[in-house]
């Protein structure tokens, strides 16, 4: 039974953790931590990491990046394995959680989704095969419209992945409307649609002589994110410190 310290537990993200663990045999959450306690959960909530006196085996994090340094100064003190959910940090906050990674277990990826980390393995090995044929590479992704930034960390995820694969060679395409020309042969084009409640969609076009080949993901609700941080907390029990990703679960 992996032993799970939920922190943001009231919020949304938070509360679908809850449920999907709570139907999970091989999990369970042992506290949560969050600014108020609503008294509505079935475990103990700290308003403070640093007060949680229950032992447990990982955090999984969908809080804010203000809440960082506690649960760094926590999981480093009791080596305690750390999965980062929360997006927005900044470059010395990515700093702070890869130095935490010297003392114990610790997850940040861009996506927590297992098929959009999925999607990430299936682009590199395409783009191996199909680059060199000379398909160009495009990434649409659609978002809700409240959505602030452009474009998403995943489709920038997914463009990294497929440029790892490359050896680094391209260089990325947010705007076409400022150059009237043709398109440059090491480029991958990156596009933002933003409407409607549109949970997360991301398409990876592999387009080439009369032949276009598609990767799509498609998020139907914030659920498949929860889902991945359950199972990234069950592979991260134990682990030796280390910086993890959700590739490392893919993998088993």
């Amino acid at each position: 039974m992996v032993r799970i310290i939920m922190s943001g537990c009231n919020g949304f993200m938070g509360r679908v953790v809850t449920d999907i663990v709570a139907a999970d045999e091989d999990a369970e959450i042992v506290a949560g931590v969050d600014l108020e306690d609503k008294k509505d959960k079935t475990y103990p909530v700290f308003t403070r990491i640093a007060d949680c006196d229950v032992e447990a085996d990982v955090v999984i994090d969908f809080s804010s990046p203000k809440a960082l340094d506690g649960l760094i100064d926590y999981c480093t003190e009791k080596k305690v394995a750390a999965i980062f959910c929360t997006t927005g940090y900044t470059k010395e906050q990515m700093e702070q959680i890869r130095a935490a990674a010297e003392k114990t277990a610790v997850m940040k990826s861009a996506n927590m989704s297992l098929g959009i980390n999925m999607l990430l393995k299936l682009v590199q090995e395409a783009a191996k095969l199909l680059a060199p044929a000379g398909f160009d590479m495009e990434i649409v992704e659609r978002h809700h419209n409240l959505k602030v930034d452009a474009p998403s960390g995943t489709a920038l995820a997914l463009a990294d992945s497929i440029n790892e694969a490359l050896e680094q060679q391209y260089e990325y395409k947010f705007d076409r409307s400022q150059d009237r020309k043709r398109r440059e042969k090491y480029e991958i084009g990156i596009s933002a649609v933003r409407g409607g409640n549109i949970v997360g969609e991301h398409e990876v076009i592999f387009a080439g002589l009369d032949e276009v080949i598609e990767f799509k993901h498609t998020a139907y609700s914030k659920s498949v994110f929860a889902k991945g941080a359950v199972q990234a907390a069950k592979y991260m029990a134990g682990k030796p410190a280390g910086f993890y990703d959700m590739g490392d679960v893919i993998r088993g």
